[in-house]
Parts: C-alpha cells; structure tokens; sequence
C-alpha cells in the first residue's frame, strides 16, 4: 500500500551560499554559486562552500555543547522556531520528534582540540567527548533550543544521512509514535573529510562542475538545512515517498549501472503510488566525479526517460550529512517557485551522461520532484515530493 501522503510545513537553511533562507534561495534563483578559496586553517588549496559570514555564539546554557556545528544547527533551528512552537501547540511537544543527520558530528572540534593537545599536552578547557564530538549532541541542542519532548535520534550514513532522515520522521508518524518531526541534517568543514576525499583523489581544485565533460572532481561544503514534516497541515510540499537500497557494490564506488540508485527511486515511486512518467524534475546526487555521474545518469535515464535533471552542488559544495536535506530544500523552492535551477557547470555535458540535464533556469512547474541521495557502501536514498495539492495514492 503507498504512504500517506505528509505535510512539509517549513524549512530553513544555512550554507555558503548564505546565512539565511533567503539569501541562499535566492542564490538558487540567480544561478550564483557560493563556493569561494579554502579558509587558510586547513592549510590547503582548492575551493569549498565554507559559510560566508562569522557563527553567533550558543546561549550561555548552552556553552557546554559549542562548536560549529552545534552554532550552525542553531541559525536554522532559530528560523524555523514559529513553525516549531505552532506544532507544539498543535500536537503538544511530546508528540514533536526530532531525526537529524550528519556524516562527521563534532569531529571539528576534536581535530582542534587535538592539535592544542599536541602543543601543550594538555585538552582545551571545557572540551569533552561527549558533549562535543558526539552525535547526538546536535539532538540535544536541538531539544534545549525547541523543548520538544518527542522521541530523537540522528542518522549517520554518510552522505545519505539527511535524506534517509525522512523515512525515518514517515516511519514516526505511520506508527503513531509521533505526530510532527524536525528533519535535516548538519555537517561542517573538517580535516578528516577533506583529506579523505583528497586521499581518493576526488577533490577537484576549481568550482566543481557536475555532468560536464570537463568535470574534475568535488568540492567539500558545510551547512545545515532543516524541514518540519506533519500528520496533516497546509505548507509548500508535501512528502509523497520514499525509496531505500543498500547494494553494497563496492565501499567508495557505485555499481557501474546505478542499480542501487535505480532501485532506491523505484520504491519511492512504490511508496507515493505514482507512475515514473509524473515525475516533474530530478534534483540528481550528481557529484561531480566521473563514476558517480555516469552511473546515476544511466540510472535516471533508464527508470524516467528524457525527465529534466538538475545538478546543484555546484552551488554548495558537497554538504555531505547535510546534502539531502539541502537538495529537498531546493525541490521545494523549485516547486514553489515554477522553476528548475541551473546546473552551475554543467555545461558542457558529458556526452557519456544519457540524460537531459538543465544546464541554465527553466520557467517549468512541478508538481513531483525526485531528490536523489547517494552515500559510500551503497547506502542509496531517493525521495518523492509533491507541492501542496499533489498527492501520490495514499490519503492525506
């Protein structure tokens, strides 16, 4: 039987493309990229979607959880408070849950610490584990900045982790655990995922350029993005699937047919109800690696045909645990907007990739937006949104 049909009443983000929803929407709108020169602390070349402007500071209760991803998790939590408080009212705060993803948690921290470490054999005052590198210390600080009272957890599968989020608010709320759930996902720069992708050769050092021919890697990306989903309510989507696959191809590389992605959107068409052939646009994974784009490509082309396909990290950089929710951002201003963003560097495109890609702003509505996921390990995640009055077969 297909889902239900559930209420995105709000959303907020931060990003390099801007501190605000506005601002980066609007980015999103103009086609302008926020990717700028690595910040002189990771000693290093190259670009990256680095936030543009200084963290406010966590309130004083507060203190024992600062680091950046906590200060980044907060700009948007404060956007997206009046939504929050309305749930609460609604449903009362001990049926508003809370699923956040990220792929590194606090781990910023830990790398500076260690280095103060390393020059004075001592831990900076007041850093701990535990309150810090954790987790789930974006959980509490999200509780704490909310009072919300509902059940939480965060969800680490990589770059899957802020889409995979939304099966598990869907999964809440079909089993009557919760009735409304703060989703996303946050991630910031650090050393590790920077060496890490450099050691795979993947970094490209210029604006990276996803589905074009002249493509030479990723740019890694920090930010946070965040959406309140609801049993019932009026908003601009409505979350109509979602589709999970776990092939296990390889530990870095996609199966060279995209099987896993393929299957991943199948099931979110599965749980909506709905016929490929609805399917208004693609917001793709689209890294901007050779691998990973000709897989999806062939993916997207053998599932939805000549489906319009966007490619956005050329925008933001890989946001990593804070991709997916970022990219559903972005389906929902497309749907709200009547609009499919460019692909920034797209063009031209590899001729390898069968599918059509917007390279520049189309004027084109959408009622259904596909929003594909894709993690190391073959975590794969694909999401189907609808605007307000869409619907998959389910009953809202």
């Amino acid at each position: 039987m297909p889902s239900p049909p559930v209420a995105i009443t709000a959303y907020s983000l931060c990003n390099a493309m801007g501190m605000t929803t506005a601002e980066v929407l609007t980015g999103l709108e103009q086609g302008t990229s926020g990717l700028r020169p690595c910040p002189p602390e990771f000693s290093r070349t190259g670009v990256v979607g680095v936030l543009p402007s200084v963290l406010p500071a966590l309130p004083a209760a507060l203190r024992g959880r600062e680091s950046r991803i906590t200060r980044m998790l907060a700009v948007s939590l404060e956007a997206l408070r009046p939504a929050v408080e309305k749930a609460c009212a609604r449903w009362s705060s001990a049926r508003v849950g809370v699923v956040l993803g990220t792929s590194t948690g606090g781990i910023r921290e830990t790398e500076l610490a260690y280095r103060i470490h390393q020059d004075r054999g001592t831990l900076p005052e007041g850093y701990s584990v535990e309150r810090i590198h954790a987790l789930d210390s974006i959980l509490e600080v999200t509780r704490a900045l909310t009072g919300i009272g509902g059940p939480g957890f965060v969800v680490s599968t990589a770059c899957s982790s802020s889409a995979k989020v939304l099966g598990s608010a869907q999964r809440l709320l079909q089993t009557d655990v919760c009735d409304a759930v703060i989703v996303g996902g946050v991630d910031t720069l650090c050393q590790l995922t920077l060496n890490g992708f450099d050691g795979l050769k993947l970094l490209s050092p210029r604006p990276c350029r996803p589905f074009s021919v002249e493509r030479e890697g990723i740019n890694i990306g920090e930010g946070a993005a965040l959406l309140l989903v609801e049993r019932a309510g009026d908003g601009p989507a409505r979350l109509l699937g979602v589709g999970e696959s776990s092939d296990a191809y390889h530990m870095t590389a996609p199966h060279p047919e995209g099987l896993g992605a393929r299957l991943a959107m199948e099931r979110a068409l599965a749980d909506a109800g709905l016929p490929a052939a609805l399917v208004d646009h693609v917001n793709a994974h689209a890294t901007g690696t050779k691998q990973n784009d000709i897989a999806e490509g062939a993916a997207i082309a053998a599932l939805l045909g000549e489906t319009p396909v966007v490619a956005t990290k050329g925008y933001t950089g890989h946001l990593l645990g804070a991709a997916g929710a970022t990219e559903l951002v972005f389906s929902i201003a497309a749907i709200e907007g009547g609009f499919v963003p460019a692909s920034v560097g797209a063009s031209p495109v590899d001729p390898e990739i069968a599918v059509r890609v917007v390279a520049r702003r189309q004027s084109l509505p959408s009622r259904h937006v596909l929003s594909n996921s894709f993690a190391f390990g073959g975590s794969n995640v694909s999401v189907l949104l609808g605007g307000p009055s869409s619907g998959g077969g389910g009953v809202g």
